[in-house]
């Protein structure tokens, strides 16, 4: 398995054959990033400016963003920007002072939510939710043992990669942690696939405590993005979320994939499944582009927490930052994108499995909403890798994911049109044409 910022990454050996202004840029990146420097397609791009789902290029080109879910409501989003803006010009301080925006969107957010999930912790990104997330849940259960699944991602810090087998060159996740297969379909109406991820998580349960270590939560991406999306059927999460409580963990739902409407029929992908987590976290989306994130748990599970150390973030929560949330949630109200999200993620879906039909290399087509992976055959990182640059050289961007690297990873901004994906999967057909035999 290849590590998920390897999947689509720009070779620097590949920089003479750039022009000099651009392989000059690519050179200076690199000495000043050192290893930590990723770029991606086999042609860098260099972006100037953006709106809605485009991204315009140095040369003015238009390129069809169904990549980039941060800014979920759309690039640049006028309502979003010009909220931000007008707090930052007149206060933008940390939370330990009163301010009602940061109440009003704490209020809001919340509302969105189960109500056993009554408090919220506000961080700057998903990396930090999820690091304090697993410091709740340890705290709460006293249990060390992490359950994840097999390519799953769920930020940079060092608690939270080591959770994180997708990150991995080398080596794997440490001994706390157990790996779990993706919940693949393994029959035509997927009926299996919910006994099938309670009995891993069964099992994986078991072997912790063989070894001597307490189950402390079960913690999923609740698209399973980075294992190759995986949304139906739902439902299929409630055996495992149950099997995890039986053993005294939490269910942590990393929603910074799926949260925000993505799938189109419920709020948070959680929802789609009919579980109530102990624990949600938050992040990319929140703001649009602003830096933001969130923990929202239970009462006790937080005042258990900070009868011990305390939390408190200085960037997190601000009222900038609350700004830029409330417009978030206003847009998606107000403009329909939740049921945008619905009509226009099924008229993708059914184009490109329309597409399937006439390109064998097309295995399978699924997701929820403007989430969805399409899973290439042969299962060759290879493969999509060449897909994904013939898109780029026709100025659609697309991802990659899953444990072989081979599906492709579409994620657009929920304002995307049907004539946005038309034109993505009128791309999508003449790349696969031309690269077919």
């Amino acid at each position: 398995m290849k590590p998920i910022l390897d999947l689509n990454a720009f070779d620097v050996a590949a920089t003479a054959n750039l022009d000099a202004r651009l392989a000059s840029s690519v050179r200076r990146r690199s000495g000043l990033f050192g290893a930590a420097s990723v770029l991606f397609y086999d042609h860098p791009l260099e972006f100037v400016r953006a709106e809605g789902c485009w991204l315009y290029d140095a040369a003015g080109n238009a390129h069809l963003d169904a990549y980039n879910n941060v800014p979920c409501v759309g690039h640049c989003h006028p309502r979003i920007v010009e909220a931000a803006a007008r707090q930052l010009a007149a206060i933008n301080v940390n939370t330990r002072y009163l301010h009602p925006a940061i109440l009003d969107y704490a209020e809001r957010l919340l509302a969105t939510l189960p109500p056993a999930l009554g408090n919220v912790a506000f961080t700057c990104t998903g990396s930090e939710s999820n690091d304090l997330a697993l410091r709740l849940a340890a705290q709460f259960t006293g249990g060390a043992g992490i359950i994840v699944t097999e390519s799953a991602y769920h930020g940079n810090t060092a608690a939270v990669t080591a959770i994180s087998p997708a990150s991995f060159k080398r080596g794997g996740p440490p001994a706390h942690v157990r790996v779990i297969d993706a919940p693949r379909a393994d029959s035509p109406d997927g009926s299996a696939v919910a006994a099938a991820l309670a009995s891993q998580v069964t099992a994986a349960i078991d072997d912790l405590g063989r070894a001597g270590i307490r189950c402390g939560a079960l913690i999923v991406d609740t698209i399973f993005s980075s294992d190759g999306v995986y949304a139906d059927p739902p439902g299929f999460l409630r055996a495992a979320v149950e099997a995890v409580h039986r053993a005294g963990g939490l269910f942590i739902a990393d929603e910074v994939q799926a949260g925000f409407g993505r799938t189109g029929s419920t709020f948070w992908g959680f929802a789609r499944h009919g579980v109530v987590p102990d624990i949600v976290t938050m992040g990319k989306p929140m703001g649009n582009g602003h830096p933001m994130g969130a923990v929202v748990t239970r009462p006790e599970i937080l005042e258990a927490f900070c009868a011990t150390v305390g939390y408190f973030n200085t960037f997190a929560g601000t009222p900038a930052a609350a700004a830029a949330g409330l417009s978030v949630l206003d847009v998606i109200e107000q403009e329909g994108l939740m049921a945008n999200t619905h009509a226009v993620g099924g008229h993708l879906l059914a184009g490109l499995r329309e597409l399937g039909l006439r390109h064998p290399v097309i295995r399978e087509v699924r997701g929820a909403g403007l989430y969805i992976g399409v899973e290439l055959t042969p299962r060759s990182d290879a493969l999509a890798t060449r897909v994904i640059n013939g898109l780029r050289a026709r100025r659609v961007l697309i991802g990659a994911a899953g444990r072989d690297g081979n599906v492709l990873k579409i994620r657009p901004p929920l304002c995307f049109s049907a004539v946005h994906a038309d034109t993505l999967i009128a791309a999508l057909d003449a790349t696969l044409s031309a690269l077919a035999p």
